[in-house]
């Protein structure tokens, strides 16, 4: 049996609500925003603080700090640096699905381990954040799918030199429009237990 399980996605595929019922169903911990609070404990940062800083690159690098090779640490890089060590506390006590932060890059070295990349037609995900967040606009929806998609493929780049999404990073990758919610449930729970 898998005892971590690691969920990426793609902006509104459902991975989080996936990973929650995967969770519950095989009776593990579900790691998702508590790690944030976690890191932001352990990186001595305000809830205020990191709650900006999840899932971001440094807004100071740039072309003269990669040129010059003038680099100090930033507030998102030290929060980073708080939750890898955050998710690699929880790999291992294992027994957990963990929903996005780089966690499949970060435990890849871990045994027992389960990687999942959730992904989905964009019109289907535009309606499943429309259930999110009901008073946007469809522009507005659109944007956000939009932007926390390119936000979370820079996030991945920066701190892993992986491509976000790319399906051979990942154990198993499930379309959630075409598969529904329930049977991506089915499937990870009994590749984990298998």
């Amino acid at each position: 049996m898998k005892k971590i399980i690691t969920i990426n996605r793609k902006f509104g595929a459902a991975g989080g609500k996936i990973g929650k019922k995967v969770a519950e169903r095989l009776g593990f911990a579900y790691v998702d925003h508590e790690l944030v609070e976690n890191a932001a404990i352990k990186a001595n940062l305000t809830l205020k603080e990191s709650s900006g800083l999840d899932e971001k690159v440094p807004h100071e690098f740039g072309f003269a700090q990669s040129l010059f090779g003038v680099y100090r640490t930033t507030l998102e890089d030290r929060f980073m640096e708080a939750q890898k060590k955050v998710i690699e506390q929880f790999g291992n006590h294992g027994r957990c699905v963990i929903v996005g932060r780089n966690a499949d890059a970060i435990l890849k070295e871990f045994d027992d381990t389960l990687h999942v990349f959730v992904y989905g037609a964009e019109s289907w995900r535009l309606e499943y954040v429309k259930t999110l967040y009901p008073n946007l606009s469809y522009n507005e929806l659109k944007n956000l799918l939009h932007d926390v998609d390119k936000g979370r493929r820079k996030y991945c780049s920066y701190y892993t030199q992986r491509e976000f999404g790319l399906a051979e990073n990942y154990d198993l990758c499930l379309c959630s429009s075409s598969l529904g919610i329930e049977k991506c449930v089915d499937i990870i729970c009994d590749i984990a237990q298998s």
